[in-house]
Formats: C-alpha cells, sequence, structure tokens
C-alpha cells in the first residue's frame, strides 16, 4: 500500500522542476562556435521545459509506467481481441540490427539487393508459411491492420467481379460481425445488407442468407468461429449458396486463434482471408497497434493482389516484382509493418506446427473453463454449448437489481483486473466477452473467475457498492460520453 501511495502521489513533471538543476553539464566550449542558424529563428527565451537531474527523470518516468496496465503486469481478458503474452524472444528478434537498422527505402529498389535478401526472406518465407496455415494460394503482408486487411481483400473482390464483367453491388455481413466489416465493404462502394444471427444455434442463419443471395451478391463476409465464440458447423452450406451465384466467400481472420492447425479457411472454400499477426502471432495490440492483417486469396484472385510482391528468381535470389496489370496497385507504403511480422515470423517458426495446434487448445479450453466456471452466476446467451477461444456471458441476471454490464467491468477494476470486452457483440443484452487466451495459467483464471464470483455475489447483496466502483483508482466513475466529447486535459493539483 505504501508503494501505490508514492505512486499515486505522482505530479506533473513541471511541479519538480528547480532553477539551475541539471542532469548533465557540459564543459564549457574552448573553441569558437557560429549558428548557422539565421539570427531571425533562434529563439529569444528560454524553452520553459522543466529543469530536472537525471535521477528526478529516470523516478518520474519510471513511476509513470508503473501506472500503465498491460500483459507484462495482469491479465487482460479483452474479448475479440486476443491480448496474449507476447514471448520476449520475439521482441529481440524484431530489434536485431540486420533488420531494425535497415534502411526503410532499400525494400523498395525493383532488383533487390544484398542488404535487402534477407528481409525479403522473411517476407517470402512468411507469406508461405500462412498460406500453409489458411489453405491459401498467395498472400499480401502489406496491409497494416485487421480493417486494412479487410478493406484490401473488399477491393480485390470488388476487382474480380469488375474483369468479369458482374453486376454485383452488395455484400452480406452477420449482425454479430465485427463492426470493421460493414465500413470496409462500404468504402470499398459496396451497399451492405445484414443476415441475422439464428436464435437456437447462435450463427448465421442459413435460411435467411439463402433468402438475401441474388445476382447482386458480391460476397460474404464472415468470422468463424463468430463473434460469440461459437463455430459454424453449417459452413458447407453456406460457401455453396454464396458461391451459386458467382459471390465470393470472405474470412474475417479475427478469431483464428481458436482454430490453428484444426480448421483451414481454403478448405472449406473461403476465397479470401485476412489474418491479424497482430492478435494470433504474438503482438498484443493493446493501445491502437501496432497492427499487421495480411490478405490471403485462392487462385482465381491472385491476380488482384497488390504490389508489389515477392518473387524468387532463377538464382534463388529474392526481389520485388511489380509486373500484374490486375493488381489493386498500392495499399502501404513499404511493405506494411515488418517488425510485426518479423515476430510473427519468430513466433510460428518457435512453435512449429504442433505448438500452434497447442495454441488453439489450450486457448480453447480455457474458454471453456471460464464460461463452465460462471455459468451458474452469469447468463449465457443463445445456447449453453461448448465455445471456442472466448465466451460471451451476460449480465441480464443482475439488471434485476439494477446491476449492469459496465458495473461488472468497474468492479473489476476494484479488484485488479481490466475489464473484458462489454456490450459486444451487439446482439447480446449486457454482454460480456471475456477471451482468456491460451496463454493464461489456471492460477490466474481461478483467481479472475473468483473476483467475478464475488461481483454476482456484490451485485444481490450490495448493488450501490458497484454503482460507486471503481473506488481504489485516482479517477473514480466517469460519464464516459461527456469524458469523450468534453474532455478536459487541464492539470489539476
Amino acid at each position: 500500500m505504501l508503494i501505490e501511495s508514492v505512486v499515486l502521489k505522482m505530479t506533473i513533471i513541471y511541479k519538480k522542476s528547480v532553477v539551475g538543476r541539471r542532469g548533465v553539464t557540459l564543459p564549457k566550449c574552448d573553441v569558437p562556435t557560429k549558428s548557422v542558424i539565421p539570427e531571425k529563428f533562434l529563439r529569444k527565451t528560454d524553452t520553459g521545459l522543466p529543469e530536472l537531474s537525471e535521477l528526478d527523470v529516470v523516478r518520474h518516468f519510471t513511476g509513470l509506467s508503473r501506472r500503465n496496465y498491460g500483459l507484462d503486469t495482469n491479465f487482460y481478458p479483452l474479448g475479440s481481441c486476443t491480448m496474449k503474452y507476447n514471448p520476449k524472444v520475439a521482441e529481440k528478434i524484431a530489434a536485431l540490427g540486420g533488420f531494425a537498422d535497415l534502411h526503410p527505402l532499400l525494400p523498395q529498389l525493383r532488383n533487390g539487393g544484398a542488404l535487402t535478401q534477407g528481409a525479403l526472406a522473411v517476407v517470402y518465407e512468411l507469406e508461405q508459411m500462412l498460406n500453409e496455415i489458411c489453405g491459401m494460394s498467395a498472400f499480401t503482408l502489406q496491409p497494416m491492420a485487421g480493417a486494412h486487411g479487410e478493406l484490401t481483400a473488399m477491393m480485390m473482390i470488388a476487382a474480380y467481379h469488375r474483369k468479369k464483367g458482374n453486376r454485383k453491388n452488395v455484400v452480406l455481413i452477420p449482425d454479430e460481425a465485427h463492426g470493421t466489416n460493414p465500413a470496409s465493404a462500404a468504402i470499398a462502394g459496396f451497399e451492405v445488407r445484414t443476415i441475422p444471427t439464428n436464435p437456437e444455434t447462435g450463427a448465421l442463419d442459413v435460411e435467411a442468407l439463402r433468402a438475401h443471395v441474388d445476382e447482386h451478391t458480391a460476397a460474404l463476409m464472415l468470422t468463424n468461429p463468430n463473434t460469440l465464440g461459437l463455430f459454424n458447423a453449417d459452413i458447407g452450406r453456406v460457401s455453396d449458396i454464396v458461391h451459386a451465384v458467382d459471390a465470393q466467400l470472405y474470412y474475417d481472420g479475427a478469431n483464428l486463434n481458436a482454430v490453428l492447425g484444426k480448421f483451414r479457411p481454403g478448405d472449406a472454400n473461403f476465397d479470401a482471408v485476412h489474418v491479424n499477426l497482430h492478435k494470433t502471432f504474438a503482438t498484443p495490440h493493446g493501445g491502437g497497434g501496432p497492427g499487421s492483417g495480411p490478405v490471403g486469396v485462392r487462385k482465381h484472385l491472385e491476380e488482384f493482389l497488390p504490389v508489389s510482391r515477392v518473387v524468387k528468381r532463377t538464382d534463388g535470389t529474392l526481389a520485388l516484382d511489380y509486373d500484374y496489370p490486375e493488381s489493386i496497385g498500392y495499399i502501404a507504403p513499404f511493405y506494411g509493418n515488418f517488425g510485426v511480422c518479423l515476430k510473427a515470423y519468430a513466433y510460428i517458426l518457435l512453435l512449429g506446427r504442433q505448438g500452434l495446434i497447442d495454441v488453439s487448445e489450450n486457448a480453447v479450453l480455457n474458454a471453456n473453463y471460464v464460461m463452465h466456471s460462471l455459468k451458474d452466476h452469469f447468463d449465457i446467451p443463445y445456447v449453453n454449448r461448448p465455445c471456442m477461444h472466448e465466451c460471451v456471458l451476460t449480465a441480464a441476471k443482475q439488471t434485476t437489481n439494477g446491476v449492469h454490464a459496465l458495473d461488472v467491468a468497474k468492479g473489476l477494476i476494484d479488484r485488479g483486473y481490466h475489464p473484458p470486452t462489454i456490450y459486444f457483440p451487439l446482439i447480446v443484452k449486457e454482454a460480456l466477452m471475456i477471451e482468456p487466451t491460451e496463454t493464461e495459467s489456471r492460477e490466474t483464471l481461478d483467481g479472475f473467475i473468483a473476483a467475478m464470483k464475488d461481483i454476482a455475489d456484490k451485485a444481490a447483496s450490495d448493488p450501490d457498492s458497484l454503482h460507486k466502483a471503481p473506488v481504489t483508482t485516482p479517477v473514480s466513475r466517469l460519464d464516459e460520453t461527456r469524458a469523450a466529447r468534453s474532455m478536459d486535459l487541464i492539470y489539476k493539483e
């Protein structure tokens, strides 16, 4: 508690300034100096920066870092975000000088070069690995986020229909899809129509899909397992319905973490897929980045991939090839988020085939353990059957005492846990989406489960305590709408 109180009393760095204090004092220059900056541009007054010793600065920023919440310190159960631990060896590999110090313009040389062969090999080999994992013909690593990958795939699908002369302008999307799906389709120029979830299976309603598919249908965007954490076993029927009108089947790979080594989208006749390297293969994407959303396609879409593409020449060397007349063109500067690609490359090599299978099995086991442990304390929407890598509970039972999903989330903060995703998917009232991932131990899960049970008990015996939560943080319950729209960024003691 003493350590916590010291951290909480931290003030802004300007308040710690002492006139004349320095971290380093250089000796007076003993040679003549002359400024190359014109006099009119020179500062006439002091910069106004705080004056501190090196120790002051180190302690200040170390103290700030201790107030951060991250996977290196605590459990982070955000659903559909796969906030799993990132092996530090992957970070070390991404920081190797031969990669980190490579000039970003060098990989764009058309003929390649000795300095770029290692980086090009990583791109080439990672694309081949993802082809094997996803059952695709070719990949591009250029998209720099999941939504960017969605948009890239939809642009390729649009190019496919244009080349064939298909007059198709509608993309179908399930009502439980990730919110970026309709946005990506709309930006690519398509009209979006929603397909409902079957209330009995918790998956896409196949008959509703059949009723919506017609000659105007360009594609169906599907996540499998879906955002309820449930695998759609009707994928064969879905594929037949979509392909019967030459529409394309798109796989949102946000939940690929659940089926590595078990299910390849290409084997289920998905035509395009995006993969979140920053979710499935090592790099957590908290704080809005970094991300990477490679896109894979089957053979008939390969000619539309963005340029450039890495190819192997007859002498075994690698180069960037731009000669693809049907390509959708450039979709990113340089070659995507290369550092994230490096970490994914290392992660896949580290685990190997069986290791990737273990990822899925342990992720599914952990999610089902959480769901089974909490099913008597929170409601389970749609169907009470085994889930995949994430489970969706609801606080519907707790609303009888005026306690909502938001109150459960705030209560978890007081108990030392980052809240899970709440109010998503949108089709579930009072949703609590929990994804423990494969990297958390049973002891960690037991602690989280105990906290959730305690909150359920408080909802029944003392609901007002949850309405006030969190009470252990520097700032307690906020009006979150006002906090977003009317931000007050002025520091006050």
